[in-house]
C-alpha cells in the first residue's frame, strides 16, 4: 500500500476524487471490521487511510471553491 501524495490527488477530476473517497471509506470500514475480529496485523493502516480520506476531502473542497 502506497501513501497518497496531495499533489497526485489534486490533479484528479472531481468525479475521480468522489469515487476515490467512496473507495477509501469502504477500505476504512473493512479495516475496522478486521480490527474487531482480530484479523488486522498492521493497525497503523487505519490511521493512514483516515489521513488519505482527509487529503481527498481537502482536494474536493478546493476544487468546489475554485468552481
Amino acid at each position: 500500500r502506497v501513501k497518497m501524495n496531495y499533489t497526485e490527488i489534486k490533479e484528479k477530476s472531481l468525479q475521480e476524487l468522489e469515487g476515490l473517497l467512496k473507495d477509501k471509506k469502504l477500505e476504512l470500514f473493512s479495516l475496522r471490521m478486521k480490527l474487531k475480529t482480530m484479523q488486522l496485523q498492521d493497525t497503523s493502516q487505519i490511521r493512514k487511510t483516515r489521513k488519505d480520506i482527509a487529503r481527498i476531502k481537502t482536494a474536493i473542497a478546493e476544487k468546489r471553491r475554485a468552481g
